[in-house]
């Protein structure tokens, strides 16, 4: 295809967070069919994006209201965003008309995987043993009680988006009976997924040794999780949240968990995100705090680019697409 004739592209954000997610495949394979523009920042009086069709970014991607949409990027018909979350941008490019890509499937992988990681793990009883080690205590224990291990054991889920399902595929590899709460969740999908639905969050509390968080952010779901579930935990069950911090009471979860030291929580996420100093979260023995790590992180991250570009592949061929973010789904995902 000649040059001059070629459909632009943009990369727009700074460019070691493009390096990281497009890789040099990637970025040759764009360039090879675009002519592919690079901005650090967005600027209303560059007149090359006028031509820009496609823009292609990631984490930082800048937020644009309606009328700088409209004047700046007359001719775009698509975004392609590899990172995971759009709302903070995408409704003014829907608005307009203008399809948005995001690679939260890839970014779900990631999380899912720590997800089942830490479930397997806290099953076994390790976030309440790890510590002997360090103390110099070799503990006894029952064939595995008081932990129930991985066979024939309840776990519950609180979201069944994205995330949720591919925890939920793959611990399909285990014997274990998962229990799913998610208001958005449908008998009919609930029957597809092979799981149990329960209608309130505390049912996941009383009856699962293991709860893991997938819920969105969302208004309705705002500290959703807290005492009416927390006090249902058993004296050795495992609160794990790769979610999102907002969705949790962590008052009500600090005082569950110094009530009863032996149970134990994982927080990936807290809200605000780090804690403030002098949180009891990062003195009390039985939390483990990491820094939102279950997302993608290093290597991972490329992911996300390879999957815009399949998905500008399939856009630009007018085949079906499998990541399009609609306005409908604005309202229930992350």
């Amino acid at each position: 295809m000649n040059e001059i004739n070629r459909p632009v592209g943009l990369f727009l954000g700074s460019k070691a967070a493009i390096a990281r997610a497009y890789s040099p495949n990637v970025r040759g394979e764009l360039f090879a069919r675009l002519t592919m523009l690079e901005r650090e920042r967005f600027s209303e009086t560059d007149e090359a994006l006028r031509n820009v069709e496609f823009l292609f970014s990631t984490w930082g991607m800048p937020a644009f209201g309606d009328e700088e949409i409209r004047r700046s990027f007359p001719a775009l018909t698509a975004v392609f965003y590899a990172a995971g979350s759009v709302q903070a941008f995408a409704k003014p490019f829907l608005q307009n008309g203008v399809k948005v890509f995001s690679a939260w499937g890839a970014n779900a992988v990631p999380v899912a995987e720590t997800a089942v990681a830490e479930i397997i793990l806290a099953n076994k009883g390790f976030f309440q043993t790890v510590h002997h080690g360090q103390n110099g205590e070799w503990p006894e224990h029952d064939c595995g009680r008081p932990f129930p291990g991985n066979y024939n054991t309840k776990v519950g889920l609180l979201g069944a988006g994205m995330i949720g399902t591919l925890v939920i595929r793959i611990l399909k590899k285990y014997r274990l009976d998962v229990l799913v709460f998610d208001p958005f969740l449908t008998e009919e999908r609930a029957k597809e997924l092979e799981v149990t639905k329960v209608d309130r969050p505390e049912e996941l509390f009383e009856q699962c040794a293991v709860i893991s968080n997938h819920l969105a952010d969302k208004p309705q779901t705002a500290g959703l999780i807290d005492r009416r579930c927390f006090e249902k935990m058993g004296a050795n069950a495992v609160f794990l949240n790769t979610g999102r911090g907002r969705t949790v009471n962590e008052s009500d979860l600090i005082a569950a968990l110094t009530e009863q030291p032996t149970r134990a929580a994982v927080l990936d996420v807290t809200e605000p995100e780090p804690p403030q100093a002098g949180n009891a979260l990062y003195t009390l023995p039985n939390v483990f705090l990491t820094p939102h790590l279950a997302g993608s992180l290093g290597n991972e991250v490329q992911r996300m680019g390879e999957a815009m570009l399949d998905e500008f592949l399939l856009y630009a061929q007018g085949k079906p697409t499998r990541y399009e973010v609609t306005q409908a789904m604005l309202d229930t995902m992350a």
